[in-house]
């Protein structure tokens, strides 16, 4: 009988059921996890050691990488001119100067607070600052005069220009931003769709900016190609010291916790309180990650939904499947028995216990099915059948869950013993 279940000895606790998965089952689910996982690491690691040496990223004058620029370093060094990269801003607005070109890889990635301070570097400095790619998160304060037009693809174009540096060159591989400005002071080529992608824009000291809508004249892989290399020596060998400025997110001026420029930051505070108070200026930490994790991580979660959907797809009904050996109803009540044990769910099992008597009394009785669980319609027919009217049916068919494991059992106890005495009278 189901309501014996209960009584039936405890195991100790050390001791493991059949619902415990053994070690070896527990292997074969994680291996195929753990393999997965040394691929990626062991990879990770053979592409890191490949990739070292004397790779130093994109637009890097150390990196002979297809997309580096050491081949034009090297040819402005045999001309005389030095090349010193620099990673802070404080090392690019210090070597400003009139005897220097000033290289700025991305511009865009600069802080307002960097874009500002960089301003104030060269706009009296007398010497030359080449933009590569700028767009309009750094034009306002960099170039204020220009404006930047929708990008164009890079290709093979003719200067059509009175830029003595260009028209030597000839066609070179330039495209993407193009620009516009009202400044009588500047000389716009290799326009397409009557925008310049080079702009030179001449200052009163003498110094001038040159905005390059794209830098791929610059890299190894283009520069042996069009006339490329000879307009990269004249745009940045017209001085004899070139500080290449590659923007890094380690940079202390990034987060505004550096000057910038050496030690004397008090002219900083003034401009940072200014900076607050107008609003809309100060960089946050999304600022400074470059669009394509946030476009990649948009992808994963795409990835990743599609994968939930796949992985929860149901092609028809549950069907319900014949088990593959035969299973003993004691084994079954027993195994129940032990997970409503562990999980200490004894209001469950009075439950299951309770209804059970009460279907079976329900037959006994001659009360119709429906009415089995109802009290008012079978507790008056129990009581009938009870020689023993100190016995409250009521409760022990339709009382409260049990406070512990004692209980439980004495409520097993007496469920048996009424269904005994119904069956009996």
């Amino acid at each position: 009988m189901t309501g014996a279940t209960p009584n039936s000895p405890p195991r100790p606790a050390t001791s493991s059921t059949s619902m415990s998965p053994s070690a070896q089952q527990v292997w074969k689910r994680v291996r195929g996890l753990l393999i997965a996982l040394a691929i990626l690491l062991v990879a990770g690691i053979a592409l890191a050691a490949v990739r070292s040496g004397d790779q130093h990223g994109r637009l890097d004058p150390r990196s002979a990488d297809p997309l580096g620029s050491r081949a034009v370093a090297e040819l402005l060094k045999d001309r005389g001119v030095t090349t010193r990269v620099v990673t802070t801003l404080a090392g690019a607005t210090e070597g400003a100067g009139p005897d220097t070109t000033l290289v700025v890889t991305s511009p865009n990635l600069l802080t307002f607070h960097q874009q500002r301070m960089l301003r104030d570097a060269t706009a009296t400095s007398g010497g030359r600052t080449v933009l590569l790619s700028a767009g309009p998160p750094s034009l306002d304060i960099l170039a204020p005069d220009v404006t930047a037009a929708p990008d164009t693809s890079v290709a093979a174009r003719e200067p059509r220009c009175s830029l003595p540096a260009a028209r030597s060159a000839g066609a070179v591989d330039i495209g993407g931003v193009r620009y516009t400005t009202d400044s009588p002071n500047s000389h716009a080529c290799y326009s397409t769709g009557g925008l310049p992608t080079l702009l030179r824009v001449d200052a009163t000291d003498g110094g001038d900016t040159v905005l390059l809508g794209s830098p791929d004249l610059l890299y190894n892989e283009r520069l042996a190609k069009q006339g490329n290399a000879s307009l990269a020596l004249r745009l940045l060998g017209s001085r004899p010291h070139i500080v290449w400025y590659l923007p890094s997110l380690s940079d202390p001026s990034a987060t505004g916790s550096g000057s910038g420029s050496g030690d004397d930051n008090s002219g900083d505070s003034s401009g940072d309180r200014e900076e607050q108070e107008a609003g809309g200026n100060e960089s946050g930490f999304l600022d400074l990650i470059p669009s394509g994790w946030l476009w990649g991580t948009l992808q994963l979660a795409l990835a990743a939904a599609l994968a939930a959907v796949w992985r929860s797809r149901r092609l028809g009904p549950v069907v319900a499947e014949r088990l593959p050996v035969a299973i003993r109803a004691s084994e079954a009540t027993e195994g129940r028995a032990r997970l409503y044990r562990k999980a200490d769910a004894r209001d469950r099992a009075a439950s299951v216990l309770r209804t059970e008597t009460r279907t079976r009394l329900a037959s006994l009785l001659g009360v119709p099915p429906s009415e089995a669980h109802t009290p008012e319609a079978l507790v008056p027919a129990v009581s009938a059948q009870l020689p023993d009217s100190s016995r409250d049916p009521r409760t022990l068919l339709f009382g409260p869950a049990p406070a512990d494991d004692a209980a439980l059992i004495r409520l097993t106890d007496q469920l048996d013993a009424l269904e005994r005495e119904v069956r009996t009278s």
